[in-house]
C-alpha cells in the first residue's frame, strides 16, 4: 500500500512534532505530576478496578503510539544522517567506498570491519606520524590487515 506524499508528510510533521514535544524537560514534569495525581486519586477511590483500568488503558495507547511515532522519527534521521556520512565517503579520495552501503551489510560482517579498523588503530599508532591516513582499500605491506580481513569477510559470507 503506497501512501500519497501528502499524507507522508503530514505523517512525518506529526511524528516529528510529538517526539520533540515528548523530550522537552516540560512534558516529563507534566506526565510525572499527572501519574503522582493518578497516584493520589487512587486513596479517594478505594484503588478501584476502574482506578487501575483507567491508567493502564491510557499508559498502553501512549505508549503503543510513542514507540511507532518515535521509531518513524528515528528512521528519518537515521536515513538522513546514513546519506550524509555516505556522501562524505564518496567526497574523500582515500576513504574506501566500500562503505558506502555498508548499512546493507550483516551484523557479522559490519563486526570484520570494526575488527579490521582496531588494528588500522594499533597499526597507525606504530606509524611515525599519526596524522597519515588509512583506508580499507589501502594495501598495507607491512602488515597483512587488509588480507585477513578480506579471508574472514569471505568466511562470514560463505
Amino acid at each position: 500500500m503506497k501512501s500519497s506524499p501528502s499524507f507522508s508528510r503530514f505523517i512525518e510533521k506529526i511524528a516529528s512534532n510529538v517526539v520533540n514535544m515528548a523530550g522537552r524537560t516540560l512534558t516529563v514534569f507534566i506526565v510525572f505530576l499527572f501519574v503522582l495525581a493518578w497516584g493520589i486519586s487512587g486513596f479517594f477511590l478505594h484503588f478501584s478496578e476502574r482506578w487501575e483500568m483507567i491508567i493502564g488503558t491510557l499508559s498502553s495507547v501512549i505508549t503503543v503510539l510513542m514507540v511507532f511515532l518515535i521509531l518513524k522519527s528515528q528512521n528519518k534521521d537515521s536515513l538522513s544522517i546514513q546519506l550524509k556520512l555516505n556522501e562524505l565517503v564518496a567526497a574523500n579520495e582515500s576513504a574506501s567506498n566500500r562503505l558506502v552501503n555498508v548499512e546493507g551489510m550483516t551484523e557479522d560482517e559490519l563486526k570484520v570491519i570494526q575488527k579490521y579498523y582496531s588494528k588500522l588503530s594499533e597499526f597507525a599508532h606504530k606509524q611515525d606520524t599519526l596524522q597519515q591516513s588509512h583506508s580499507i582499500d589501502e594495501v598495507h605491506e607491512e602488515h597483512s590487515i587488509k588480507k585477513e580481513m578480506e579471508d574472514e569477510l569471505f568466511k562470514v559470507k560463505g
